[in-house]
């Protein structure tokens, strides 16, 4: 026995001694092989206080040095971030495809509008699929008439990309949930911000939960809140509360289906211009939450504010393609809305489906109620266009036409068809949001029935850090986590593991992909090799198990695959593989 432990303890300090005289070689090695390697500085942006994505991008860091590139990472704020976006001041900044029913269509024709990272990342692509061809072939792929000249076209513009490397996919996103198992039935909604709370039910305890939902910057912010919370703008309003409080003619569900909303049913024709008319049959006996009467006066008056042609531009609405196809919209009865497209355009129910900015507010929450003019008394929010030098609101010129914002009626006078309606915002001494509360709409046509189980109150609750939203759950404060950003992957992952007897953790599938954009229009990432190299350096299979708990699952190209029209076979695959990343990079032998 004596024998037995001087052996292992002579193995033990020899394998010791091993260690520490091959550590300072292998270090030297390794540094001896990046010596081989064509310096290079990147430029980094990463949105302050997504902690996933800083944890990604540690990993992306590591990876890049070991082929001799230097990443220079700069954490920005929202505000810095989307101007560093706008400016194309960055070589990589992550991102994420909007998914379903945004995927490939929507999110590809944003890259035509400024406020988007491809805005300026695509700038740098050569002949002869410049960023100007580009556009052309998305604006020509929406309106095929087929599905084979779809996938044609689609399959098209997704081999161009990949062929100049113009993104890094990182993983497929899953949007998950965590919740207090004294309620049941959540089923999770069919797009990132769609939170369908209506489909909880309560087991126990009171029937007014309490939630953190997932914002667009991933913790619900108490600076903002939920926004001004009006149907036809933008941020600082939230998706997931739009899409509780006001209602669109039609709704997206399981598997791309577009189902009835606002509207009870629909047809469709070819128009004599050739174009499609689109026959609206609107619900009846629907009210708002202000008592307002639903009807086809309300349909065309909303249609007229945002339609209207100054906001069809890509500073308002033109973002995506839906503004421009239109031609025209009219009242045949008070329950029929006749919408003309222009031409063919295959999106158009997809895109009435979007959370915003075609949802349908009260007329009493325009400034003139049902007689409101949208060139004079337009609902975009009037401080989105105030001279710099008195502050006082400015006109927007277009093509001849002057238009004034003048934002909603009253602040106070929210008012959808929807699911939910807003009650009340509490804030602190500060000014800062604290809580705010929605109450169940039992007047909706899908309400809940009058069981006691359904939930008749939600009050969202602000927090710091996702570790304060990890401890209220544990200790019954917050019943429940639902969208991404709240809580970390690896938190969402010790839920699933370790506390399965009390909380249950539904996930979406996966719904949109985890992206970085790499800039074609900025040194180095403007060079096809270096693109290539920070592709094929970064392990994403190692960050998906290390910093994603598992929870996604490795992206393959651009979209999801089962995004429409993105299944394309692209080879080469955009996969990690060092040694073609050091061939690239490191010429010499090594």
């Amino acid at each position: 026995m004596v024998v037995y432990a001087k052996l292992v303890t002579g193995l033990a300090f020899a394998f010791g001694w091993a260690l520490a005289t091959l550590t300072p070689l292998l270090e030297t090695k390794a540094e001896d092989d990046v010596a081989l390697c064509k310096k290079m500085e990147l430029d980094f942006i990463v949105l302050e206080g997504d902690a996933t994505s800083k944890a990604i991008e540690d990993d992306i860091v590591s990876d890049l040095k070991k082929v001799g590139i230097t990443v220079n990472t700069r954490l920005l704020n929202k505000t810095l971030f989307n101007e560093a976006m706008v400016d194309g001041d960055f070589n990589m900044a992550f991102s994420e495809t909007w998914g379903a029913p945004y995927d490939p269509h929507a999110y590809a024709a944003s890259w035509a509008t400024p406020d988007e990272a491809y805005y300026a990342a695509l700038k740098g692509l050569p002949p002869p699929f410049t960023q100007e061809v580009l556009k052309q072939k998305v604006t020509e792929a929406l309106r095929k008439e087929s599905e084979v000249e779809r996938e044609d076209a689609w399959t098209e513009i997704l081999t161009a990309m990949h062929k100049q490397a113009t993104e890094l996919p990182i993983s497929s996103k899953r949007i998950p949930a965590v919740i207090n198992k004294r309620l049941t039935g959540y089923t999770p909604g069919h797009q990132q911000f769609d939170y369908p709370v209506h489909t909880l039910r309560v087991l126990s305890g009171p029937r007014s939960i309490t939630v953190a939902p997932g914002a667009q910057s991933g913790l619900f912010s108490n600076a903002t809140g939920v926004g001004r919370l009006d149907a036809h703008t933008y941020r600082p309003n939230e998706f997931f509360a739009n899409n509780w409080v006001y209602d669109g003619l039609v709704e997206y569900g399981r598997g791309g289906a577009i189902i009835p909303s606002l509207a009870a049913s629909w047809t469709i024709m070819d128009s004599p211009g050739g174009g499609q008319n689109y026959t609206f049959n609107l619900r009846k006996n629907v009210t708002f939450h202000d008592g307002a009467d639903w009807n086809c006066t309300v349909a065309k008056l909303n249609f007229d504010h945002v339609l209207i042609p100054p906001l069809r531009t890509g500073d308002w609405h033109g973002w995506y393609g839906l503004p421009e196809a239109i031609e025209g919209w009219n009242c045949t009865d008070d329950y029929t809305f006749v919408v003309t497209t222009k031409d063919n355009y295959y999106p158009f129910l997809q895109e009435l489906s979007f959370i915003r900015p075609l949802r349908m507010m009260s007329p009493n929450m325009f400034v003139g109620g049902l007689e409101s003019d949208p060139l004079t008394q337009n609902s975009c929010h009037k401080g989105s266009t105030l001279n710099e030098t008195d502050g006082s609101p400015k006109p927007i010129e277009h093509d001849g036409m002057t238009l004034m914002c003048a934002g909603i009626a009253d602040p106070d006078g929210i008012s959808g068809t929807g699911r939910w309606k807003y009650d009340k915002t509490i804030k602190d001494g500060e000014g800062k949001v604290q809580k705010v509360h929605f109450t169940v709409n039992l007047d909706h046509w899908d309400a809940p029935s009058t069981s006691s189980q359904y939930v008749n109150e939600l009050v969202l609750v602000t927090y710091p850090t996702h570790e304060a939203v990890k401890a209220a759950l544990l200790d019954n404060s917050l019943d429940a986590v639902i969208g991404a950003g709240v809580l970390t992957e690896k938190d969402v992952a010790v839920f699933k593991r370790e506390h399965a007897d009390n909380f249950a953790v539904p996930l979406t599938e996966p719904m949109q992909n985890r992206i970085v954009v790499l800039n074609t229009a900025k040194a180095p990432t403007n060079e096809l090799q270096t693109r290539k190299v920070i592709i094929h350096a970064v392990d994403k299979d190692t960050i998906i198990k290390k910093e994603l708990a598992g929870l996604a699952a490795p992206a393959e190209s651009l979209f999801p695959k089962d995004a429409p029209y993105s299944g394309a076979h692209l080879t080469p695959r955009p996969d990690y593989d060092y040694e073609k990343a050091r061939l690239l990079n490191c010429p010499e032998p090594w």
